[in-house]
């Protein structure tokens, strides 16, 4: 692939990304937007009970800028959201709520006992609240005799206080409304953001141009690249993949995806070891690849739907995906059975690890909705031993994901073997071929490439079934002398 084409290719995932990410992002607020605020506009909170034996809780400072610097904060009060708090004290009591600038706070509540929040923990019920105590005097003077709250409220009942935000740094406080300790209160917290709408429309708006772009750029290379790699999987036919079965009368396989590999040897007895650090470059392209794969995957998903047919180009780039991870993968992880380096292309090319795809003229257009899902849940579950979906497990500090499948630890296995014997087991190279060969099936069959349901079938050993073994390519046919001139001299 010319580095034009890669180029192209990387900036089309990296649209991609950051596309899919808006487009998340905007189906999210969306969601939020229509379903979560309440009748007057705001989102609000589960309750959180809020208790303190002292004469006030108040919130940490919330900084949200100089408001005498127009440049930090170019919002006027209230113009970017409005906060509702709502507290209503337990067993019929009073209570005052205030928000004050946090400098007038901290000069009110100097030298009072007071509980500072520090963090609250939202659970399915009631949200839990974290203290910090700062010691001091058991009463405070009546916070109904400041002047300085910007807003306040107090009395029996359900309380509620509305501020529209403003640049500064600010201290909420809940207490008794005669300084007294012992507060004790359930209180709920909105906000209504008024630019959400430009916002939700804003994310709407850049990922469809973002993902259009991505569609564009990925579509052109797919495109460009696919001349190449039908030339490719031609030049590699006569290597003894597909094509090959017509000329040696190999019976055709019963499954459209073909992988095959040779293990070239000999190998290099420590250089497995490394192999995984030369190949960083491919695993960062691969990654961009793979997201494009997901996208290319279910635009070709819709054009299924509509006109049972999977377009030709995206096709030929997803097979080239496909084709690609499995170099790396024969090469780095999964075999190890190569010295060879991978090349950076989406063709077939002549290498000891190769993977085509039949293309399918037609696909059924509902398997589309079930087969990736719900028909492959069997398979996901072999596959799932083979190539490793990790386990889950448990510490003091929540849950990790660890381990790796049977196909990565029978590979390691195989280069301690070549690391201290100088050769590759070729039972245990079968063995690893035939889980390699399992996952591209399901790989395949779940990127709705075919309707062939794959074989539960452990097919073993280095060569597809159906398919002639991989032999060197014929030499060059040379021309014939001209006529009369065989065997005489001069």
């Amino acid at each position: 692939m010319k580095a034009s084409r890669i180029v192209a290719l990387v900036v089309g995932c990296v649209l991609a990304v950051v596309g899919v990410a808006m487009f998340v992002g905007a189906v999210g607020l969306t969601w939020a937007y229509t379903t979560q605020r309440d009748a007057d506009g705001y989102f609000t909170s589960r309750r959180v009970d809020v208790e303190t034996l002292t004469p006030a809780v108040h919130s940490e400072h919330v900084d949200l800028g100089d408001n005498d610097t127009p440049h930090r904060w170019p919002f006027g009060r209230g113009d970017l959201a409005t906060v509702r708090l709502e507290a209503r004290a337990v067993e019929g009591g009073q209570v005052f709520i205030g928000i004050a600038r946090s400098t007038d706070v901290d000069a009110y509540l100097r030298g009072i006992a007071h509980d500072e929040v520090t963090g609250v923990r939202w659970t399915a019920g009631d949200g839990g609240v974290h203290y910090r105590r700062v010691e001091g005097a058991m009463v405070a003077a009546s916070p109904m005799a400041q002047s300085f709250w910007v807003a306040s409220a107090s009395g029996s009942g359900l309380q509620t206080l509305r501020w529209g935000v403003e640049g500064g740094s600010w201290s909420v406080v809940m207490m008794r409304p005669d300084g007294a300790a012992g507060v004790h209160a359930d209180v709920w917290v909105g906000v209504k953001v008024r630019p959400i709408v430009w916002v939700m429309m804003g994310l709407w708006v850049g990922a469809l141009f973002l993902l259009a772009g991505a569609v564009g750029l990925i579509a052109g290379v797919a495109r460009s690249s696919a001349a190449t790699a039908s030339a490719g999987a031609t030049a590699v036919t006569h290597a003894g993949v597909p094509g090959a079965a017509a000329d040696t009368g190999v019976s055709a396989p019963d499954t459209p995806v073909r992988i095959n590999a040779n293990l070239d040897e000999p190998l290099s007895q420590g250089l497995w070891l490394v192999k995984w650090f030369l190949a960083i470059p491919h695993f960062i392209v691969l990654a961009l690849l793979w997201v494009a794969f997901l996208f290319t995957t279910a635009c070709a998903g819709v054009a299924i739907l509509f006109t049972r047919r999977y377009p030709r180009s995206l096709f030929e780039f997803n097979v080239g995906v496909l084709r690609w991870t499995w170099r790396v993968m024969f090469y780095a992880t999964s075999g190890v059975g190569t010295d060879r380096y991978p090349p950076f292309t989406l063709a077939a090319v002549d290498y000891p690890a190769t993977l085509e795809v039949a293309y399918p003229e037609q696909l059924n257009r509902w398997l589309v909705l079930v087969k990736w899902w719900l028909l492959a849940i069997p398979h996901y579950v072999v596959v799932g031993v083979f190539a490793g979906g990790g386990w889950f497990v448990g510490s003091g500090n929540g849950w990790s994901v660890m381990g790796f499948g049977l196909i990565g630890y029978l590979s390691v296995v195989a280069g301690v073997v070549l690391l201290f014997t100088g050769r590759y087991p070729r039972p245990l190279f079968d063995f690893i071929m035939g889980m390699n060969r399992w996952v591209f099936r399901v790989v395949a069959y779940a990127a709705l490439m075919t309707d062939c349901y794959p074989p539960f079938r452990f097919d073993a050993g280095g060569v597809e079934h159906g398919t002639a073994p991989l032999l060197p390519p014929p030499p060059a046919t040379q021309p014939l002398p001209p006529p009369g001139r065989v065997g005489v001299g001069r």
